[in-house]
C-alpha cells in the first residue's frame, strides 16, 4: 500500500527523525511567535500589560485541549488504522473529526463570550489588569473556532505520514504572526488586543492552508460532510484518548490559574515575571514535546501492525534520546537564566524574581520528557485509562496535591518547588504504567 511508505519499520530510528524533525521544527516557530508575543508586550515595560496577557494563557491552552480532543484522538486512531490497512474507516474518521472541531467552537464561544467576566474573575485578574486582560480576551473567545480547527488536520496529516506538509501549515502560519506582532503591538499601539489579533490571523492562514492540502494532496483524509460519521467504538477511541489528551492542557491551565491565585497577594510584578518565565520554560518543553508527539504516528503505526518488539526498541532509544536532550537544555536555561529574563524586560526585580523562578522550573525537565514520551505511547497505542492517569499527574492531581502541601508548609518556596516534586512522582508513575502494559 502507497500509503505505508512513509512508515519504514526496518530503519526505526531514521523513520523516527523524519516524522519527528518537521514537528520539532513547527514547535520552535510556534516557540518562536509566542515569544514574539511575550517579547514585543514585555518590551513596553508595562507591568500591568504583561501581567494582564499573562493571565489569559490557561485561556488559550484551554481552547488548545478542545482541539487535542478531535486532532490527537482521532489521528491516534487514523494511525492505527493506517497500520490495519482500513482507508474507508479512516475518511469517515477524519471528516467527522473536522466538523465537529468547528461545532464545539463555535458553542465553546458563545459560552465564554457569555461569562467573560466571571472567566476573567477566575483566572486572577485585579482591578489594574482587568482591561488588558479583557481585550486580550475578546479576540482569542472572538477567534476560538478557528484556533480549536487548527489543531485538528495538522495531528490528522501526521498520522498519515504528511509531517512535511504539516510543518508548513504551522510554520506559515506562525511566520505571519510574528510579522503582525510588531505591526500591531508596537507600530499601531493596539496592545493586548493587537497580540491577541495577530495570533488568530496566524491560526486562519493555517486553517487554509491545511484544508488545501487535505482536498489536494492527501491519499486518506477527508473533509466531505456526507462522509462525516463514525461507529460507536471509534467514537469511543476518538474520545478516549482525545479526552486524556485534553486533559493534559486542561490541567495545564488549571495549574497556572492556581499559580497565579496564589502570586496575586505578592503583587503584579510576580505574576508577570511568572508568565515570562513559563514561555522560556517552552523553549525545553516545546523540544521535548515535538519529539515525544513526532513519534505518535511511529508508535500507532507499531502497534497496529503488532510489531510489538519494534516498538520497544524505538521507545528505547526515544528515552535515552529525550533525556539527553532534556538534560544538555535544562543546564544551559539554569546558567543563563538571568540574560534570559533581561531578553523580555528591564525591570530589575522582575527580571530577579523570574530567574529564581525559572530556574526552579528546569530543575524537573529530564522528568518531563519520561512523562510525555509515556503519555505520547499510551494515546498511540489506544491505552487510553494509562494515558488520563498520565494527563492527571505532572500537571494534574499531583501537582495540585504538591502545590497546596508545599505553600502551606513552605509558603512561596514550596510554591517554587512544586513543580520539580510532581515532575519526578510523574515520572515514577510512567514508568509503573508502562512495566505493566507492556510487560507481555
Amino acid at each position: 500500500m502507497e500509503e505505508r511508505s512513509a512508515f519504514d519499520t526496518e530503519r526505526l530510528v531514521h523513520t523516527y527523525f523524519k516524522m519527528a524533525l518537521p514537528v520539532v521544527f513547527s514547535m520552535v516557530i510556534t516557540l518562536i511567535y509566542n515569544l514574539a508575543d511575550t517579547y514585543f508586550i514585555a518590551r513596553t515595560n508595562d507591568a500591568v500589560l504583561v501581567a494582564g496577557v499573562s493571565l489569559c494563557a490557561p485561556l488559550f491552552t484551554a481552547l488548545m485541549a478542545i482541539g487535542n480532543i478531535y486532532g490527537q484522538g482521532g489521528s491516534s486512531l487514523v494511525a492505527r488504522l493506517l497500520g490495519n490497512n482500513d482507508t474507508d474507516s479512516i475518511k469517515r474518521v477524519s471528516s467527522f473529526c473536522f466538523y465537529l472541531a468547528i461545532a464545539t467552537g463555535v458553542i465553546i464561544a458563545v459560552v465564554m463570550r457569555a461569562f467573560s467576566l466571571p472567566i476573567l474573575k477566575l483566572l486572577g485578574v485585579s482591578s489594574q489588569t482587568l482591561l488588558p486582560a479583557a481585550e486580550y480576551y475578546s479576540v482569542i473567545v472572538m477567534g476560538a473556532p478557528l484556533l480549536i480547527l487548527s489543531f485538528i488536520h495538522t495531528n490528522l496529516m501526521r498520522s498519515e505520514g504528511m509531517a512535511t506538509t504539516s510543518m508548513i501549515c504551522t510554520v506559515s502560519g506562525s511566520i505571519l504572526n510574528i510579522i503582525l506582532d510588531p505591526i500591531f503591538i508596537s507600530v499601531f499601539g493596539w496592545g493586548a488586543w493587537g497580540a491577541a489579533l495577530a495570533t488568530i490571523l496566524g491560526y486562519v492562514l493555517t486553517d487554509i492552508l491545511c484544508l488545501f492540502f487535505v482536498l489536494r494532496k492527501s491519499k486518506v483524509l477527508s473533509a466531505d460532510i456526507r462522509n462525516s460519521h463514525v461507529q460507536g467504538n471509534e467514537l469511543g477511541q476518538i474520545f478516549g484518548v482525545g479526552i486524556t489528551a485534553a486533559i493534559t492542557n486542561i490541567a495545564s491551565s488549571v495549574c497556572m490559574i492556581l499559580m497565579n491565585q496564589f502570586l496575586k497577594e505578592y503583587g503584579d510584578e510576580k505574576i508577570a515575571a511568572l508568565g515570562i518565565v513559563m514561555k522560556i520554560t517552552m523553549i525545553v518543553q516545546l523540544m521535548l514535546v515535538g519529539f515525544s508527539f513526532g513519534g505518535v504516528p511511529l508508535f500507532g503505526f507499531l502497534f497496529g501492525a503488532g510489531q510489538k518488539e519494534k516498538l520497544k526498541e524505538l521507545l528505547h532509544f526515544c528515552t535515552t534520546f529525550l533525556c539527553g536532550l532534556a538534560l544538555v537544555e535544562s543546564l544551559i536555561v539554569f546558567l543563563t537564566a538571568k540574560p534570559f529574563m533581561r531578553v523580555f524586560i528591564e525591570d530589575e526585580a522582575i527580571i530577579a524574581d523570574g530567574a529564581v523562578m525559572l530556574r526552579w522550573q528546569i530543575f524537573g525537565m529530564v522528568f518531563c520528557a519520561i512523562v510525555l514520551l509515556y503519555t505520547c505511547l499510551f494515546q498511540a497505542s489506544g491505552k487510553a485509562l494509562r494515558a488520563l492517569a498520565m494527563s492527571l499527574s505532572r500537571q494534574g492531581l499531583i501537582f495540585v496535591a504538591v502545590f497546596v502541601i508545599a505553600t502551606i508548609i513552605a509558603g512561596y518556596q514550596g510554591f517554587l518547588m512544586s513543580q520539580l516534586i510532581a515532575d519526578a512522582v510523574s515520572a515514577a508513575l510512567a514508568l509503573v504504567l508502562y512495566k505493566f502494559a507492556f510487560r507481555k
